[in-house]
C-alpha cells in the first residue's frame, strides 16, 4: 500500500468547490427532528494559500438565505486530520466530565460528499446526529437509498489506513469483515494485524444495539450513511465514533475516530472495504 503522497493542507484543497444539499438532524435514535436545505462553497484564496468557506443555511418555505457563516483559515487545527483524496475528521481532542464532546466525519466520493456530526451532551450521553447530504452545484450525482441491514451482510475485505494525532507515522495494513444475520440477531467477526473481534448486534429495525463491552449502537441511515457510537462516553476504557458510506453495493467506507482510556483522541482510520460476491 502506498504512504500518504499529499500535505494536510493539499488534502483539504480536495474539498474545494460550491456543495449544495442538506443538513438533516436526527435524534440519537436517528428519528428526524428537521432538514435544512444548505450551500457550502470552499474556495482557494491567495494561490491556495487561504480557504474560504461560506455556508449558508435556507428556508425550506421561501427558499431565502436564514443563517450565513464565513470563515477564512489557512492552517488546520490540531484536532482535524485529512486523508489523501479529502476524507475527514474534525472534533473534540479530548472527552471531559461536564463539557460538550463530537466530532465530525467527512466522505468525499467524486461529485458527492457525506458527513456526519455526532454530538454528546456534558454528562457524556448521545444527544444529536446531523447528516449532511451534498454534491457540487450543476452535477446531478445520485443520491443512495437508506442502508439496510441486508446490505451489510457478507464479508468484506478492507484497506486500512491509520493516521495518528501525534503525527507519527501512518499504519497501512488489511482488514476482513464478515458481517451474517440470524433471526434478529447479526453477528460480526471483525479480523485485522494483532486483533480479532467478534459482537453480536440486536437488530431494531434501523438500529444495531451491541453490548459487548459498554452500549453501543450503529444507525442505518439515509444515502448508505451509517453511524457507529457509544450510547454514553465510558469512563477510563478506550472508545471510537464511526462513521460508514455504502458508495456502491460492493463498496463501503468508514471512517473511525479514536480514542484512549484517559479520553484522547488518539488516531484516525479510513477503511476502504470491497464486499466478496461470488
Amino acid at each position: 500500500m502506498t504512504q500518504p503522497t499529499r500535505s494536510q493542507w493539499d488534502s483539504l484543497l480536495c474539498n474545494l468547490g460550491d456543495w449544495r444539499g442538506s443538513f438533516t438532524r436526527l435524534s440519537p435514535q436517528g428519528v428526524l427532528k428537521e432538514d435544512i436545505p444548505t450551500q457550502v462553497t470552499l474556495e482557494g484564496l491567495n494561490q491556495n494559500q487561504t480557504v474560504r468557506q461560506v455556508v449558508r443555511h435556507f428556508s425550506a418555505k421561501t427558499g431565502e438565505v436564514g443563517k450565513e457563516k464565513v470563515l477564512e483559515y489557512s492552517s488546520l487545527s490540531r484536532s482535524t486530520l485529512l486523508f489523501d483524496e479529502g476524507a475527514f475528521s474534525q472534533g473534540s481532542i479530548q472527552f471531559a466530565p461536564f463539557s460538550q464532546f463530537g466530532a465530525e466525519l467527512g466522505f468525499i466520493q467524486g461529485d458527492r460528499r457525506l458527513r456526519l456530526v455526532q454530538l454528546f451532551d456534558t454528562h457524556g450521553n448521545l444527544s444529536s446526529l446531523t447528516l449532511i447530504r451534498e454534491h457540487r452545484a450543476g452535477t446531478d450525482a445520485a443520491e443512495r437509498p437508506a442502508l439496510t441491514v441486508e446490505q451489510l451482510v457478507g464479508e468484506w475485505a478492507g484497506e486500512a489506513i491509520t493516521l495518528y494525532a501525534d503525527w507519527r507515522s501512518p499504519d497501512h495494513y488489511t482488514t476482513r469483515l464478515v458481517v451474517q444475520k440470524q433471526g434478529d440477531r447479526l453477528h460480526q467477526k471483525l479480523t485485522a494485524p494483532n486483533l480479532e473481534l467478534a459482537s453480536t448486534a440486536q437488530i431494531q429495525q434501523n438500529l444495531l444495539l451491541f453490548q459487548e463491552t459498554h452500549p453501543t449502537q450503529v444507525l442505518l441511515l439515509p444515502d448508505g450513511a451509517s453511524s457507529n457510537t457509544p450510547l454514553t462516553v465510558p469512563r477510563g476504557r478506550p472508545f471510537f465514533l464511526e462513521a460508514g458510506w455504502l458508495v456502491q453495493p460492493d463498496l463501503r467506507q468508514r471512517l473511525i475516530r479514536s480514542y484512549d482510556a484517559q479520553g484522547g483522541w488518539v488516531s484516525l482510520t479510513l477503511v476502504t472495504e470491497h464486499k466478496n460476491v461470488s
